[in-house]
């Protein structure tokens, strides 16, 4: 499984932009390096990023074999109700895992 790491305020006032930062540590394979076997290692990247706030998209993203380990994601939306910010990380072999922080918006 991975560990992810999301740093978004905790609270805003109505109309701020805000900054949301996250990190998630993934082992990431291209599908061409070959492993001690000889046979190619599988690729195992993520491919989809996407971020909600209150189930409505706020921010989305395409990754390709290029995208290093451990992608860091960072972006700005404004704050105008509060609620929760979602974000999804999926890819190959069937990986999911999602991470949400509350926001209050005074």
């Amino acid at each position: 499984m991975a560990n992810i790491l999301v740093n978004a305020p905790k609270m805003a006032k109505r109309g701020d932009v805000i900054e949301i930062k996250a990190l998630i540590m993934h082992p990431m394979e291209t599908g061409f390096r070959p492993g001690p076997n000889g046979q190619i290692i599988p690729r195992n990247i993520i491919e989809h990023f996407t971020a909600t706030w209150n189930d409505a998209e706020i921010f989305a993203l395409e990754m390709s074999p290029a995208i290093s380990a451990n992608p860091f994601v960072s972006f700005f939306a404004v704050a105008t109700e509060s609620g929760t910010i979602r974000l999804r990380w999926t890819g190959d072999q069937g990986f999911a895992v999602e991470e949400q922080v509350a926001i209050a918006v005074e």
